[in-house]
């Protein structure tokens, strides 16, 4: 007899500054599945990097809080057994659904452990992962894709210590006032400074600096924020575009995740042409990143010339309610529901794509 649901591995949580953004995300997700095609085994992750393996779950857990698996028996140990499970004869989970932003999640890391775990995975591959969160590397795919963007320069703590000067003295030619200064291997705002002066630009790198090894400068563009999220394997699409108008002087945390008031308009208010560049862009910085699964494009539309600047790819855009990449798909036309049944499929379908392949000759 076929098995009548699909048993789906939900990892949220991590040890990454975008932890509680992950628990807001994995809370909405366990509400929005439809429970008569899927149960769920929830995997927490704490802050410290300690797994928690909860019981299968054939509704949603009644709080937040309750994410947290308190009382989950057997710790990391339990936790990976059952991830691995399949390689040792007693597999319990179909699909493993990560939930998990930022660094040990969102760069790779995670994505290597389910492929030695032999399990599908909802979402980007290692490769695309790792480019996806590293900023620098992104950069540079872009720029080989052909891709325009703002200006940037790219250094490591090292290079800071041993030439900070001259790096100040670059960017104040290459780049001017003001600039922004980001950890190259953090999402959701994270760490991020606006710099108008020598001494705010030495102060915000150093800020970055706590948060990575690396960092991004990007020249200031006055422009406005769109994105587009993106759906799919070897033939994507992608969603209408999204306009965010930031409640703060720009796109930040608190803007993101917290006090609420940013404004999205979906569409966004754009010229037909203009937002069906915006969506083949969308689609071409997937490919530069050899995505699959799922992304969110960031653009910047200069307010001088309407020229169009890829800004960044999230290979796990959040979920939240505050969150742009579902509401651009409810825009489509693809409810809540249906993206998650969607998002599986291509998870497993990669999966048997790749386990058809050949790892040695015959």
């Amino acid at each position: 007899m076929a098995k009548q649901k699909l048993t789906v591995g939900l990892v949220y949580g991590g040890k990454s500054g975008e932890h509680e953004v992950s628990l807001q995300t994995a809370y909405a997700v366990m509400n929005a599945f439809n429970y008569e095609k899927y149960e769920i085994i929830p995997f927490y992750i704490t802050k410290a990097g300690d797994w928690r393996r909860g019981p299968l779950l054939s509704a949603p857990l009644a709080s937040l809080e309750q994410l947290k698996l308190e009382r989950a028996e057997g710790g990391t140990k339990a936790a990976l057994d059952t991830l691995f499970g399949k390689l040792y004869g007693e597999q319990t989970l179909d699909v493993l659904f990560p939930l998990l932003h930022g660094t040990f999640g969102e760069d790779g890391t995670i994505q290597g452990l389910f492929e030695m775990a032999d399990m599908p995975y909802v979402g980007a591959g290692v490769l695309a992962s790792a480019a996806g969160m590293d900023k620098g590397v992104m950069k540079k795919l872009f720029e080989h894709a052909g891709l325009p963007q703002v200006k940037y320069c790219y250094f490591n703590s090292t290079q800071w210590a041993q030439t900070s000067h001259d790096l100040v003295r670059s960017i104040e030619t290459e780049l001017g006032y003001p600039c922004f200064v980001k950890p190259a291997n953090l999402g959701s705002s994270v760490g991020i400074s606006k710099a108008n002066n020598r001494e705010e630009l030495e102060k915000s790198v150093e800020l970055a600096l706590q948060f990575d090894l690396k960092v991004i400068v990007e020249e200031y563009v006055d422009a406005r924020e769109i994105e587009v999220s993106v759906l799919g394997n070897d033939e994507p699409i992608a969603s209408v575009p999204g306009e965010i108008v930031s409640s703060s002087d720009y796109y930040d945390y608190a803007a993101k995740y917290t006090d609420g008031q940013s404004e999205m308009l979906i569409p966004a208010p754009l010229d037909e042409e203009v937002a069906d560049r915006i969506r083949e862009a969308a689609l071409q910085a997937f490919r530069a990143l050899e995505g699959c699964g799922i992304s969110r494009a960031d653009f910047f539309v200069r307010r001088s010339d309407g020229h169009i600047l890829i800004n960044e790819v999230n290979t796990m855009p959040g979920f939240t309610p505050f969150s742009m990449y579902p509401l651009l798909w409810r825009e489509t036309g693809v409810s809540y529901q249906s993206l998650l049944d969607r998002m599986i499929a291509l998870a497993l379908e990669r999966y048997e794509r790749r386990s058809a392949l050949h790892y040695e000759n015959s």
